[in-house]
């Protein structure tokens, strides 16, 4: 009784409430404002182009750095996501309007296709700019099949899992592990095993033992990308920055490119705001400022793949010049942390020492180092260097291996320990010896001719100061530097000994 009483009150609830009254609790879609509407499409359509667009940039950054990158799995990676890619733009453009080629090919006007109502006149541009990119970049796919196919010759490419994971069969676990894709990892190269580092030593006039007989280092591969990838690749993105420049200009786009970049320099290179911290020194001549990297920033870690045409760090970010260039050869300030250590790498002939002379500002120093002490002033001011060949590679690694000068015992070393606020006091003497007399080569009857100018040396003779003003959390440090005195360059009297005729 009690649920038919309420079901009748129910009923003449409403039979009593007025039509007009129901139909206003609710309005259907359809009985939206026009206007609404074509407002509520144009917001969709900006946000999924948007969308689209970044994705896109983001693409075509990541297919530049697979063009140059030896590891498959990366060419392997944007592969696949451009076809993904290519199919996301495609259905969004049908669903726009069904036929994107017709709408964005330029006819004449009688043949024309009017324009889509539901469009305006800088999504139609953002449309066919859109368009007209993904077209570019998909003919990229039978290009980077092929490339794939040549980084499978430096590195293992195996075939990829399901996605969902495939068991592996393994003779010990009584439960076969799950492997799951990973296109993130870098694949196995082939012939990379590197037992020793490369560069060793250079030993002129003698045979020198190697560390390993007969060992010959990997040589790393030479990729260049393809001219026709890299202008495929410029004209989708001057099509896409077309589609960019119709968007609103409070709507912003990532480009990884600056990213990249911008971290590159947060790596490796000083703050923007050091050089203004220190203008009033950075004002005197001969002066600089320089970020001091690890040691290993500058090495290729053993055993892994890299392309030697890429610029290495040392390219992008240059040390110092302390001169001018004379013949192909510059002095360089080639500081780097060793260790805890403040050391210059060692290249060729070069050696060094320095030493912690202690809290002195740079701007107390000069050429006559009257501000230091006594005896480094009469060690760093009359070293002289050997005239000889074999001397002075002798003299060279004995700095190198701390058999050093002990001066009033003071030790003078080819480094010294890290410490802020410290000043520290280098002569650095560099070398370049002619290309005969280092590649050990018979001369050729035409460079007989020339004889002098083979024989022709450039080397330098500095003394300069640093001083580190800031330290890093990954060991790197900010050091002030200025030149103090330029000796006169070092000669060697028997060069003429060591060339093979």
């Amino acid at each position: 009784m009690r649920h038919i009483f309420f079901s009748f009150l129910l009923l003449f609830w409403l039979i009593s409430v007025p039509r007009n009254t129901l139909a206003a609790e609710y309005k259907p879609e359809s009985s939206q404002s026009p206007s609404s509407a074509l407002l509520s499409a144009s917001k969709s359509f900006d946000k999924s182009a948007r969308l689209l667009v970044q994705q896109q940039i983001n693409l075509i950054a990541r297919i530049e750095q697979a063009l140059s990158q030896p590891d498959p799995n990366r060419m392997r990676a944007v592969r696949g996501q451009l076809t993904i890619q290519v199919k996301a733009v495609e259905g969004f453009l049908k669903y726009q309007y069904n036929s994107p080629k017709a709408l964005c090919t330029p006819t004449d006007s009688s043949t024309r296709l009017p324009l889509p109502e539901n469009l305006t006149v800088e999504q139609i541009q953002i449309y066919c700019s859109l368009y007209a990119s993904s077209s570019q970049l998909s003919n990229l796919a039978p290009l980077l099949d092929r490339l794939l196919s040549r980084r499978g010759e430096l590195a293992l490419v195996r075939e990829l899992p399901l996605v969902s994971g495939e068991r592996q069969s393994d003779p010990v676990l009584s439960i076969a592990l799950t492997q799951y894709p990973n296109l993130g990892k870098p694949a196995i190269p082939f012939s990379t095993w590197e037992a020793i580092p490369p560069s060793p030593p250079q030993i002129i006039g003698r045979t020198a033992k190697t560390a390993i007989a007969d060992y010959v280092p990997p040589r790393q591969p030479a990729i260049a990308p393809p001219p026709e990838a890299l202008t495929t690749i410029e004209t989708a993105k001057q099509l896409l920055s077309a589609a960019q420049a119709a968007f609103s200009p409070d709507i912003k786009f990532n480009d990884p490119r600056e990213t990249f970049t911008k971290l590159d320099r947060f790596a490796y290179d000083i703050d923007p705001q050091e050089p203004q911290i220190y203008a009033k020194f950075l004002t005197s001549p001969n002066t600089g400022i320089f970020r001091v990297l690890p040691h290993t920033a500058y090495n290729r870690p053993l055993n892994t793949l890299q392309n030697r045409l890429q610029p290495s760090i040392s390219d992008r970010y240059p040390f110092p010049s302390l001169g001018e260039a004379k013949g192909g050869f510059t002095p360089s300030l080639a500081l780097m942390m060793v260790g805890d250590n403040f050391g210059l790498k060692q290249q060729g002939l070069n050696y060094n020492f320095m030493v912690n002379v202690g809290d002195i500002p740079l701007e107390k120093l000069d050429a006559s180092l009257k501000n230091v002490s006594p005896q480094t002033r009469e060690f760093f001011l009359n070293y002289q260097p050997p005239k000889q060949l074999q001397a002075l590679q002798v003299e060279q690694r004995r700095f190198l291996s701390q058999k050093n000068q002990n001066l009033n015992h003071q030790i003078i070393l080819a480094d010294a320990s890290s410490e802020l606020n410290r000043t520290y006091l280098v002569r650095s003497l560099q070398f370049q010896l002619p290309e005969i007399i280092v590649s050990g080569q018979p001369l050729t009857p035409i460079q007989r001719r020339h004889l002098d100018q083979l024989q022709q040396m450039h080397s330098s003779d500095i003394i300069f100061a640093f001083r580190p003003v800031r330290r890093r959390s990954d060991g790197s440090y900010t050091v002030l530097w200025r030149i103090l005195n330029q000796l006169p360059a070092p000669q060697i009297e028997d060069l003429e000994n060591y060339i093979k005729f």
